[in-house]
Formats: structure tokens, C-alpha cells, sequence
């Protein structure tokens, strides 16, 4: 009984586990809606449907993420949970999903779009709500609800015109200032901003900020500009301008007078200014007075009109431009002809040199009396001055010289002359003129004592140029010329060619001439002939001629090369010609001695191959001689025993053999068809032998001809051997 309570304690938990599964079906976030104004709530509710084995409570445990962050958490044992985000701002819009965790199972609803329309209203602050012109707004434009980053856009509102607008991007801050410099005119100012935003879900703008009321303090009241002059102001009355304004506090200003733009008087820390003065006619024109602060500036104009006493007065000379010691006469007048008191200046110096207190000066010309002239006239303590008058005394221009730039009366054909004419005395400006032949070639004006330099190209060939020039002012004398110049143009060298006789190859020893020839140039020419890779010529002449013509005699082997010839001139330009390639061969009896000892060689080859053919024939001949004797007597003792169908003949000293299997071989063997008749070939051999079985006493000699009959037959070949030999031969 004990084992069965014990198994079945055992069991229960099995069961219990058995009891406690579950799987999660599907978790699903909702929300009323997936668009919401700004400032409203977003209520998100995440449900989940799970299945069990049995009918048990568990808790849940509900995550929320927006953007794949976690925002809340929460355990139940409810199938949902609820999170509210309130006040719903833009920064709230995002993908959201929720997960639930459930007995060690976890599973996540769909992602779900919510998007928040609009932006919060920002908030817009000053940091000084009272200025002073010429100072600057301070202003702060806040977000504080919401999230970076921002556009903030300030406004500055003007009532007549279009508002004023500065931008400024923020990417970490919710805010950002700006200033907003007050301006002459300025009293109430009024400021607004808004904020945009821009993200992946969108781009949103806010509505406009409350406005900000900024008050400027005017620190001085516009200038006023007053005349304490007579109404008609004639020249020699007394000008006074003064120049007020009024102070709202103690400030360090600037006040200052001026016409156009040259300023006539100014000081700093007063309220009022004065400009007084002897009014002339160029007193006339636009007076401003100015009052300045920091970046604050006030300005006003008034105009003055000064009437003339009398008219500037008129200085008329005789003459302008005048020869020396030529009589010079100078009057002043004034129209209307007032009473003055006259005086006559020259400058230079710039105060100039009184001449006379009158109203006309005559003077007998110099030319150290060039200069300007005025007249000066004085009535009521006016001063004015005529306007100037330019008086030129003109020396006579000397004789001019006319040379050359480098000092050389040689030039190039092509090349450019440079010419200078210059003439030592006379008063500029000074005209200088060029002449080649009769022909003008330019004119140069010098307004300072130096020369004129001319520039003249040669491009015709001409022997010998002739240059002058002339020199003349506004003397009246007649030009002056210089000395004739004669100028040698040099054509440079051009169109040079090279040549030899005999042309390329001359016999070893013989004599070659060389031909240089130049097609133009200036004479006399430097010829120069060169073998090539030398640096020293071998032959050098200076002609007065086109062409040169140079010899060299009793060439060798290391005369052979190639060869150039260079040819210059005075215009100092080498011309080179083609190379020319010269070979050294053999002479005729040279050629006739080399053939006789090739000749001579090979008859000495020659024999000596015959000399060793007949040795190695000689020997040849001793072996068949032998072989052919043994196998003779072996052959005529078979067939008489045999009694073939062979004859044999049988002399004194001699025997014929006719024997198929000679070892002497038929050196013209039937080799085709056309060898219908017999070929006999005699070979001549000299046998030496001796008797074996005795002493050598005696030597002979044996001559054998071995005679070889070819029949153009189908049986084979017959040969019949011949043998002489002496009488005592065995």
C-alpha cells in the first residue's frame, strides 16, 4: 500500500506540468488612432490571445517599443495592458509594437505608424525689453516640449513693409538666439518666431510665437542745421553754420559739419557745432551736419548759394609756344572791368613766383621761362585766380646722331636694326624721324631729353643700306638731319650639299675630292670639312666663293667613315650639309695578288686530294690482288673437276677466272633498263709476294687486271678475271 501512495505522489507533479501548457497565439497592439493632433493623447492597448491546457491563472508580462527602444513595461494577468502618452508631441511620432512574455514563451505584435500633426507653440523672450538706438535685441526662440532638431525663424514686424527674417538651425537644443541690431526711427519694436521641424516621418511647422514688445529710448534728437549768414550771401559776407541737437542723457557723441565729402569742422561730447567762414564762390554747394552714436547716425542737409563778386579773372599771353629770346607779353583782365589789384605768378613751385603787381608783363623769352602762369585779383579781400596758362620757350634741336644699338654697322638678313637718333640740345617735345634711302620709315615723338629708337627689319638681300633721320620741334627753325649711315646686311648661310669623286668607294691608296657647295650667303665664307665623331676639322678655308673643292690623297682603311662639311658667315650661323659615307676597298693588283693565292691554294688542295686518292686506291688494289690470286686457283681446280659449263684459258704467267662470287664488285651496276651493252672497267694493281716455305730471296712484281663484263641479262653478271703476272709468278 506504502509503494502505491508513493507512486502516486510521484505522478502529481508530472501531472501538474502537464496541466500548466500554453501557447501564445497572436499579440496585437491597437490605438483609436494613428493620426493625432499635437497636445492630444496617444492610448496604445496591447491584447494577446494565448491557449492552455487547462484552466489556470498566470501572469503576463506586456513590453512597449517605439523605434525598437522600450518605453513601458507591465505584468498582468489580463489578456491586455494600456499605455497613454500624454500630451501627444511630434517627437511621439514613430513605429510601435508590444511584446508579451508568457510561462518562458515570448511573442511581439506588428509594428503599428503613429504620426502627431503639428508642433507646440514656441515660446519667444527678449533679453532687454528697453533700448537705445544703436543697440542690439537679444532674443531666445524655445521649444521646450519638443524634441531637436529645429529651424527656429525670427521675425522682426514692421507695419509698413515685409517683416524682417533671420533663420537659425538647432541640432542638439530646443532653442536658439539671435539679435536684431535698433535702427535710427526705431520706438516700438515687436518680434515673433516659429519653429519647423524635419525628420524620416515628416516635416512640421508650428504655430507663430506670442509676440515681444521691445521699447527703444532715442539717445539725441535730430540734428538741426541752421545759417546765422544773410539771407543773399555775396562773396566776401561771413558764413556761419551751426549745427544742435538735444541730449536724452549724457553721452559721448559726435557731431560734426562737412560739404560733400570733405569735412569742415567736428567735436565729440557737445550738443552743438559751428562752421564759420569768408564766403567765396566755392563756398557754393550742400552743407550736412552729422551726429553719431555707436551705430546710431542722424543726418541733416541744408544748401547755401553765395553770389559772385566779380568774375575769376583771364590771363591771355601772346604767344603759347615760342622761340627762344622771341619777346613774351602777358594781360589780366576781369569782365566788367571792377578795380583790383592785380599780380602775375609762375609756377612751378606750387606757391609760385610773384612777377610783377600788374596787370600785364613782357619778358624777352628763355628757356628757363617755361612753365605755367596765373593772374591773381584781389577785391574786398577776395582773392581769385585766373586759370593756369602753359608757356613752352623751345630751343633749337642740334644736329642728331644716328647710331646703332650694339654698335655695329653689319647686320643679319631676317634679324631687326635697331637705330637710335638723338639730338643733344633743343627743348622737347622733340619729333624724330627715319629714312632709309629717300624712303620715311617712322616717326617717333620724345618728350624728354633722351634718343628715339627706331626698329627696322631687314627681309630683301641688299649689300648696303643707307639710314638717316631728322629731328625738329616747335622751333621755328628748319629739321635738322643727320650723317648718312651705311648698314652691310649679311645673308646667312642656307642650302648646303656635300659631295665626293668617286662617289662612295675609292681604292685603297687612291686620292678622293670633296665638293662643298652653298646655295646663298654672304661672301667671303668659312668652309670646314669634318670626318665624323672628330672635333677638329680636316680641312678649313675661308673663299670668296660658293663652293670649295679639297683633295685627299692616299687613302687607307681608316680613312673610311662618313664625312660632313660645315659652312658660316659674318651673320656668325653654321649650316651643316648631309653625311656622306665613304668607303676604302681593295686596289686592282691587290685583288690580282689575293685571286692568284686563292688559285695557288686550291691547286695545293687539289693535289694533295689526289695524292691521297691514288695512296688509298694503291692500297685497295694490293688487297684484291691477293684476295682475287687465292680465290682464282680454288675456283679453276673446282671447275675442271666439276665440269661446269665454264671455259678457262690458261697462258704463261697468266690465268682468266670467270667466278660469280669474285669479291671485285662491278662499280657500274645495272642501275635501269638502258644498259643493254657490257661496261669492262681495268683496275691495275702491283702485288708484291714472297714465297712462305723459303727464305726471301727474291721480289717480283705482279701486275693483275681484274676485267668485270656487265650483261644486261636476267641470269646475273659475269666477270672474268685476268691475270699477268711475271714468269716466275705461281
Amino acid at each position: 500500500m506504502y509503494f502505491a501512495v508513493l507512486v502516486i505522489l510521484l505522478h502529481c507533479p508530472s501531472l501538474k506540468a502537464q496541466d500548466s501548457v500554453i501557447t501564445i497565439n497572436k499579440v496585437e497592439l491597437t490605438v483609436p488612432s494613428q493620426k493625432v493632433k499635437n497636445g492630444m493623447s496617444i492610448e496604445l492597448t496591447c491584447i494577446v490571445d494565448i491557449s492552455k491546457s487547462a484552466s489556470f491563472w498566470m501572469q503576463h508580462a506586456f513590453l512597449f517599443y517605439k523605434d525598437d527602444s522600450l518605453l513601458y513595461n507591465t505584468t498582468s494577468e489580463q489578456d491586455r495592458a494600456h499605455y497613454k502618452i500624454f500630451p501627444a508631441r511630434f517627437a511621439d511620432s514613430g513605429s510601435y509594437k508590444c511584446s508579451v512574455k508568457a510561462n518562458g514563451k515570448i511573442k511581439s505584435s506588428d509594428d503599428l505608424d503613429v504620426q502627431v500633426e503639428g508642433l507646440s507653440q514656441p515660446k519667444l523672450t527678449a533679453l532687454k525689453t528697453e533700448l537705445k538706438e544703436g543697440e542690439v535685441v537679444t532674443l531666445r526662440c524655445e521649444e521646450p516640449e519638443e524634441k531637436p532638431p529645429f529651424i527656429f525663424v525670427f521675425k522682426k514686424l514692421l507695419s509698413s513693409q515685409l517683416p524682417q527674417v533671420k533663420k537659425k538651425q538647432e541640432l542638439k537644443e530646443n532653442f536658439a538666439s539671435v539679435e536684431f541690431p535698433v535702427e535710427e526711427g526705431d520706438r516700438i519694436l515687436r518680434f515673433q518666431c516659429i519653429a519647423q521641424v524635419n525628420s524620416a516621418v515628416g516635416s512640421e511647422t508650428s504655430e507663430p510665437s506670442n509676440v515681444t514688445l521691445v521699447t527703444v529710448v532715442e539717445p539725441f534728437s535730430h540734428p538741426k542745421l541752421t545759417s546765422k549768414s544773410p539771407r543773399n550771401i555775396t562773396e566776401g559776407d561771413k558764413i556761419d553754420i551751426v549745427c544742435t541737437t538735444i541730449l536724452a542723457r549724457e553721452y559721448e557723441i559726435e557731431i560734426l559739419i562737412q560739404k560733400d565729402r570733405r569735412i569742415l569742422n567736428s567735436a565729440r561730447g557737445q550738443n552743438s557745432l559751428t562752421y564759420s567762414a569768408i564766403a567765396t564762390v566755392e563756398n557754393n554747394g550742400n552743407y550736412t551736419c552729422k551726429v553719431e552714436l555707436g551705430r546710431v547716425s542722424k543726418t541733416t542737409s541744408m544748401h547755401i548759394v553765395v553770389e559772385e563778386l566779380f568774375a575769376k579773372p583771364i590771363l591771355t599771353p601772346s604767344l603759347t609756344d615760342l622761340d627762344e629770346n622771341q619777346r613774351l607779353s602777358l594781360w589780366c583782365h576781369i569782365n566788367g572791368s571792377p578795380k583790383a589789384n592785380f599780380s602775375i605768378i609762375k609756377r612751378p613751385p606750387e606757391n609760385g613766383v610773384l612777377l610783377k603787381t600788374s596787370s600785364n608783363f613782357t619778358i624777352q623769352a628763355q628757356v628757363n621761362d617755361t612753365g605755367s602762369y596765373v593772374c591773381r585779383a584781389e577785391i574786398k579781400g577776395i582773392i581769385k585766380e585766373s586759370n593756369p596758362v602753359q608757356i613752352t620757350v623751345y630751343a633749337p634741336v642740334s644736329e642728331p646722331v644716328l647710331s646703332v644699338a650694339n654698335s655695329s654697322t653689319e647686320m643679319v638678313l631676317g634679324e631687326t636694326l635697331f637705330l637710335r637718333c638723338q639730338s643733344m640740345s633743343g627743348t622737347p617735345p622733340i619729333n624724330y624721324t627715319l629714312f632709309r634711302g629717300n624712303r620715311l620709315i617712322h616717326t617717333i615723338t620724345v618728350f624728354n631729353n633722351t634718343y628715339a629708337e627706331f626698329r627696322d627689319r631687314q627681309t630683301k638681300l641688299n649689300n648696303l643700306r643707307e639710314y638717316r633721320c631728322e629731328a625738329s620741334n616747335r622751333h621755328s627753325h628748319e629739321k635738322r638731319s643727320s650723317y648718312k649711315m651705311n648698314i652691310t646686311v649679311i645673308a646667312p648661310i642656307r642650302n648646303i650639299s656635300f659631295g665626293s669623286l668617286p662617289h662612295g668607294e675609292v681604292e685603297d691608296g687612291g686620292d678622293i675630292n670633296f665638293l662643298c657647295i652653298v646655295g646663298e650667303g654672304s661672301l667671303p665664307i668659312d668652309f670646314r670639312i669634318f670626318k665624323q665623331n672628330d672635333q677638329k676639322p680636316l680641312f678649313y678655308e675661308s673663299k670668296m666663293e660658293t663652293r670649295v673643292v679639297w683633295q685627299k690623297k692616299s687613302l687607307s682603311k681608316q680613312d673610311a667613315g662618313k664625312y660632313f662639311c660645315e659652312a658660316s658667315n659674318r651673320a656668325r650661323v653654321t649650316v651643316r650639309s648631309n653625311l656622306l659615307t665613304v668607303k676604302v676597298i681593295l686596289a686592282s693588283w691587290q685583288k690580282g695578288f689575293i685571286a692568284l693565292f686563292v688559285l695557288a691554294v686550291i691547286a695545293i688542295a687539289a693535289s694533295g686530294f689526289w695524292w691521297y686518292w691514288r695512296k688509298k686506291e694503291k692500297g685497295n688494289n694490293e688487297y684484291l690482288l691477293f684476295s682475287g690470286s687465292t680465290a682464282a686457283t680454288n675456283s679453276t681446280s673446282e671447275k675442271l673437276e666439276s665440269g661446269q659449263n665454264h671455259y678457262t684459258e690458261l697462258y704463261p704467267g697468266s690465268g682468266y677466272i670467270e667466278d660469280s662470287e669474285s669479291p671485285v664488285k662491278s662499280t657500274g651496276e645495272n642501275k635501269g633498263s638502258d644498259h643493254e651493252s657490257a661496261e669492262v672497267e681495268y683496275t691495275e694493281v702491283e702485288v708484291s709476294t714472297s714465297d712462305p716455305y723459303k727464305a726471301p730471296v727474291k721480289k717480283g712484281t705482279d701486275t693483275v687486271y681484274s676485267e668485270i663484263r656487265k650483261a644486261n641479262n636476267d641470269s646475273g653478271e659475269n666477270r672474268h678475271s685476268r691475270i699477268e703476272g711475271s714468269p716466275d709468278a705461281t
